[in-house]
């Protein structure tokens, strides 16, 4: 029996706990209460292929197209070939899919070729998943450790012996013999994000300490569509996908002219079209027009987006309502294999926090809690098998990585350029990155981020709090944002650059960042 530590209770997080504690004894650390991720505040769904006028291959066709010739097809075949299997253990779970009286009630979204996206409660799917996944967890033997934060990973002759980790009574140790790496994204990257205040990247800035590499960090994806309001309420692609369409301030329909699929696009170009057009009309929001679908529609299939339309003073049945791009899904981070295993034996990394090649340059909708089930599932299965020496991440095998950048982990001593930075601010690192690092970029703009962000560092270790601990991961991983997306000159999937608008086919393969 080993001593496995799961990082996260996102929906990947959840489900290797309460597999590995099957066999193993487990502990889950979770730095708020259990549940709080971008699981539970997903609204889009699922997707699998369950119809029988669907197949594996369009679901495998459908997310290399999304990904921009940047996905690794072995993983994309496992996440699309294991869908119904994980599907079947989620409802083992409790998760109980809305139905009609034909089967299940399928929905369509951007880039999909079928109706594939499953669904709980109309529009509550990460938290009717969630919540099935947390009473499940409750039940088991899994210690849980709320309101944790995991600060650095402890090895023990280049291998995982435990971590560090803090609470209300400081800092102390666990020892593991395994790690899985389950924190999620860093969507408070961005000064507009869905992500809720959790999602400061956490997980990948102690695996990148610890000496894991990353890759594809420079792939930020944007959703299209988030409430103009405060707290960017995320208004799922599942309403265009019922029929609702962006128009402009004047009223019209802008997105048959950018793509065929029109409202339907890829995430990435239907978010920077709706930017283009908030240019053109003074930055104000576009608006999306779901009226003609009808106020007992809306509410019956979009309960949550109603209700926070209506806490806003908004009535989406009547009139259209304003939105804007949000930072939303990261498809870089922790380079894995299809098993979740990174070149630091014993750590694993699933979910939004790793990059194994399944999503590439942009994520297809609704393949982001299907790939956490997936590949937590695969990670359990080889737990106690031994670790591939030497290991080579499968992706590259065939062909070199872009580059590998080698950048600091830690931060200067030096009390001479001590004196000379700025403890950094997130609000100011939030707009920056919004700014320069966001749906476009260029050269100019990501040198002058760079400047910027050398110019902070992050409160000394000693005195840390969680939020200092955060604001010091969040520094280090624009940085290494900044460096990934200077290196990528051309413009692929989420990754825009204004000075390479072209897509180049001797770009497409990853980048790798590891510590100097």
């Amino acid at each position: 029996m080993s001593k496995v530590v799961v990082i996260g209770s996102g929906v990947a997080g959840l489900v290797a706990a309460v597999k590995a504690s099957a066999r193993h004894q487990v502990t889950l650390v979770t730095k708020d209460v259990i549940g709080e991720s971008n699981t539970h505040y997903a609204q889009g769904g699922i997707a699998a292929v369950t119809a029988t006028d669907d197949s594996i291959a369009e679901h495998v066709r459908d997310t290399l197209y999304a990904g921009a010739g940047l996905c690794w097809e072995p993983a994309v075949q496992v996440l699309c070939e294991q869908g119904p299997k994980s599907l079947n253990e989620l409802i083992q779970f409790g998760v109980e899919f809305d139905r009609t009286k034909e089967g299940y009630a399928l929905g369509m979204e951007g880039a999909h070729s079928h109706a594939r996206i499953l669904h709980v409660g109309g529009d509550a799917t990460g938290a009717g998943i969630s919540n099935a996944l947390v009473e499940t967890l409750k039940a088991s033997n899994v210690e849980l450790l709320e309101h944790t934060l995991a600060t650095r990973l402890i090895l023990k002759d280049g291998v995982v012996a435990g971590l560090f980790v803090m609470d209300s009574d400081g800092l102390r140790e666990i020892a593991a013999d395994i790690v899985i790496i389950a924190s999620g994204g860093a969507g408070q990257l961005f000064r507009h994000t869905t992500n809720p205040s959790v999602t400061t990247g956490d997980g990948v800035v102690i695996a990148y300490r610890a000496g894991a590499a990353l890759a594809d960090v420079e792939f930020y994806q944007f959703h299209p569509t988030a409430l103009a309001v405060p707290g960017s309420f995320l208004i799922s692609e599942a309403v265009r996908g019922e029929g609702a369409v962006l128009i402009n301030n004047k009223g019209e329909r802008f997105m048959q002219k950018v793509h065929p699929m029109a409202e339907l696009a890829p995430r990435d170009v239907v978010a920077r079209a709706i930017q283009r057009e908030m240019m053109a009309q003074n930055g104000d929001p576009v608006l999306l027009d779901a009226t003609a679908l009808g106020e007992e529609f809306l509410n019956s299939r979009f309960p949550s987006i109603s209700a926070a339309c209506k806490r806003n003073g908004l009535n989406w049945a009547k009139q259209p309502i304003p939105v804007t791009p949000a930072a939303h899904y990261w498809m870089g981070g922790i380079a894995t294999d299809t098993h979740g295993r990174t070149n630091v034996p014993g750590l694993f990394a699933v979910g939004e926090v790793a990059c194994n090649g399944s999503h590439g340059a942009n994520r297809l909708a609704s393949n982001s809690l299907l790939e956490s089930v997936v590949y937590a599932d695969r990670a359990i299965e080889v737990l106690e098998q031994p670790w591939p020496q030497p290991f080579e991440l499968e992706r590259l095998k065939d062909q070199p990585p872009l580059a590998e950048l080698a950048l600091p982990s830690g931060y200067t001593t030096d009390p001479e350029i001590l004196r000379q930075q700025e403890v950094v601010d997130r609000i100011e690192l939030q707009t920056l990155m919004w700014d320069l690092v966001g749906l476009a970029r260029d050269e100019a703009g990501l040198l002058a981020a760079e400047d910027k962000l050398n110019s902070w560092r992050p409160v000394s270790w000693e005195s840390r709090t969680f939020a200092d601990y955060e604001d010091a991961h969040l520094l280090r991983l624009a940085k290494v944002m900044v460096a990934a997306a200077l290196e990528r000159k051309e413009s692929r999937g989420a990754h825009f650059r204004l000075d390479y608008p072209d897509t180049n086919p001797d770009f497409a393969r990853p980048i790798i960042v590891r510590k100097a």
